[in-house]
């Protein structure tokens, strides 16, 4: 997860929220992000992570509540890269979709979808406190409101999340 999962070399994140706030231990002379009232600006980082620094506390608050409204819905795939999110969604049907941690270096998230012509990945940009698709003008404060705006599309690109642990039937229970 992106506000608190351990860094990874292919697609860091940082192990503890406060130390997304932080630059890593070699960098700290160049501290740009919040540090808040009462917050140290000089907390230990264990590695590196790709993520650039907050700009407010409020940014900071907003990305780690989605991270964690991500982490309970079941179609956040955390560091998946792009061609096994592709892979996944190969076999779909058209407008399913899963969200998973970005590689670019100034986003965190990217949403993978599978469209008439395969699959795709479109990012999703965070400025100022709002979430947009790549390309697109519309903004929302919530991650989950754009999701639930693409969802009840009319061009119905979203169609149906692709769970990381399939839902069983009763039948099957």
């Amino acid at each position: 997860m992106v506000a608190h999962s351990k860094v990874s070399a292919d697609n860091a994140v940082a192990a503890d929220p406060r130390r997304l706030l932080d630059p890593p231990a070699r960098d700290r002379s160049q501290a740009r992000g919040y540090h808040g009232p009462g917050r140290p600006s000089t907390v230990q980082a264990q590695s590196n992570t790709h993520f650039r620094t907050f700009r407010s506390q409020a940014d900071f608050s907003s990305i780690t509540r989605a991270s964690s409204l991500l982490d309970a819905c079941g179609f956040y795939w955390g560091p998946l890269t792009v061609s096994a999110a592709h892979e996944k969604l190969k076999s779909e049907p058209e407008g399913t979709f899963l969200i998973r941690d970005s590689t670019q270096k100034n986003c965190f998230f990217a949403i993978s979808v599978k469209t008439a012509t395969g699959p795709t990945s479109i990012r999703i940009n965070f400025q100022t406190g709002r979430f947009s698709l790549d390309g697109s003008k519309e903004t929302f404060d919530c991650l989950f409101k754009l999701l639930e705006h693409y969802l009840s599309s009319p061009r119905k690109v979203l169609v149906t999340p692709l769970r990381k642990v399939r839902v069983q039937p009763l039948q099957e229970l």
